[in-house]
């Protein structure tokens, strides 16, 4: 039977030097998510119904065995905050062992993430930002075509502006995907992140676990760098991720 508030826990990565910037972490990927990315390399876990595949106690022992090695854990998914109540109590037992918690979310949620925030329970958040404002709902996957949808955003906003003040480092991030997004949609984005500390521009990468892969592919390197122009007047420093230097 399974416990009370047991997060469904779906993916385990061990050890990771890049999830946790500046730290050892182990990444932990849970199940469900609200929107539907055809760019999404984690397609499996995206179903509501997805069966967990590790035991929520297997998982926490291994964390504990290993937290004299890890310094962190990074919850991610599928979309973390669409279970509150597992995911809170979750997090509780990472931090009774010792471990610092990074959450990664599409903030589409953020009465969840800010409540989390408020009992102590995150050290550093990672929002994706996944287009401009005129095409965010085609690149969630909730809409058929370009086009401003304020009640579909209105959650974005608001993640995007309590981030900037709640006082926990964080980061926004975009995956840039050839055949979907513009230099236009990087020239949004710059004025609605403006203060942010660090903004990153992960390359699209083609794989068979990708959501809706027709159609998609990566940017050079020059024209990520482009786009990285676009931003970098609005945020602290702007960063690469996918693309050899």
């Amino acid at each position: 039977m399974m416990i009370m508030h047991e997060l469904k826990i779906c993916g385990l990565q061990k050890t990771t030097l890049l999830d946790f910037p500046g730290r050892v972490a182990a990444t932990v990927f849970t199940g469900g998510c609200n929107f539907r990315c055809p760019f999404c390399q984690n397609s499996e876990i995206l179903d509501a119904q997805v069966p967990p595949g590790y035991p929520q106690a297997e998982v926490l022992a291994f964390l504990k065995k290993r937290s004299g090695v890890l310094e962190g854990v990074c919850i991610t998914g599928g979309e973390p905050t669409l279970q509150p109540e597992a995911l809170e109590a979750f997090l509780r037992e990472v931090h009774s062992l010792g471990l610092l918690v990074k959450l990664d979310t599409n903030g589409g949620r953020p009465e969840v993430v800010k409540h989390l925030a408020g009992q102590g329970l995150l050290d550093y958040i990672a929002m994706d930002v996944k287009a401009g404002p005129e095409r965010y709902a085609l690149a969630c996957g909730t809409a058929a075509g370009p086009g401003t949808d304020e009640h579909f955003l209105a959650p974005i906003r608001e993640s995007i502006a309590w981030l900037t003040s709640c006082g926990i480092p964080y980061e926004f991030r975009t995956t840039a995907v050839k055949g979907l997004h513009t230099a236009e949609d990087f020239a949004a984005i710059g004025p609605w992140i403006a203060g942010c500390p660090h903004y990153y521009i992960q390359n699209y990468a083609a794989s068979d676990r990708v959501l809706a892969p027709e159609g998609f592919q990566e940017f050079t390197k020059d024209e990520l760098l482009a786009f990285a122009d676009l931003v970098r007047p609005y945020v602290g420093e702007v960063s690469l991720r996918g693309v050899d230097y």
